[in-house]
């Protein structure tokens, strides 16, 4: 979790800048606590609140405690790890409605969790669209784009739609921790921001020959 990395750092120097030792202000894991205490006093409980997500598991802890530099063993587990929380549509089709992954797509709620205006319950756990512009140019016609991630127009162009291509690519937006230990993208179905048959939905507007990805 990027912000809670972030989070970690600031804790870090200030307990550093009031005589705590050294050593000790270098090791993430003998503040966790404070960090912990001090995130979940932050976001309080309220409808639109989920506060489990604040809450991490071992490899979101992983990548804290080595700043998102694991050691070769643990992305190793980690990947390992991930890789057994992938789940697949109950159809057995990774490749969905291009139409409706291109409206998750360019949804920009993305679970956004706040004090001011939380977002409301319905649009949670699989309600909310994917926010993938944030960090992906997709489609052509849309020019506000982020560019934390790599650009995916004319993704299926380039790639086609072999079985080995579709499930990677429906993978890699379930749980992209399955791939690469500690990346910045969010584990979107394993965390629930979608269902399973919403992310085979984008697999499909990123693959689909007829979607304005790979026009």
């Amino acid at each position: 979790m990027k912000t809670l990395n972030t989070l970690a750092l600031a804790v870090t120097l200030a307990f550093s800048s009031t005589g705590f030792a050294a050593d000790a202000a270098k090791d993430f894991t003998q503040i966790n606590s404070k960090i912990d205490a001090m995130v979940t006093k932050s976001f309080p409980a309220g409808e639109g609140q989920d506060l489990s997500r604040l809450k991490q598991d071992e490899t979101q802890k992983t990548c804290s405690v080595r700043a998102n530099q694991p050691t070769g063993a643990e992305a190793s587990e980690i990947i390992a790890r991930e890789k057994q929380n992938i789940k697949y549509p109950a159809s057995g089709n990774l490749m969905g409605d291009w139409k409706n992954g291109e409206k998750l797509t360019s949804s920009g709620f993305g679970m956004r969790i706040g004090v001011i205006a939380p977002d409301p319950v319905a649009k949670q756990k699989g309600g909310n669209g994917g926010n993938c512009y944030a960090c992906h140019a997709v489609s052509p016609k849309e020019v506000a784009a982020g560019n934390m991630g790599p650009s995916l127009t004319g993704y299926g162009k380039y790639r086609g739609t072999s079985a080995e291509v579709v499930r990677y690519t429906y993978e890699k937006i379930y749980n992209a921790q399955a791939f690469v230990a500690c990346s910045n993208m969010p584990r979107i179905g394993h965390n629930g921001i979608l269902t399973a048959e919403q992310v085979a939905d984008i697999t499909a507007y990123l693959l689909s020959p007829e979607s304005p990805v790979n026009q």
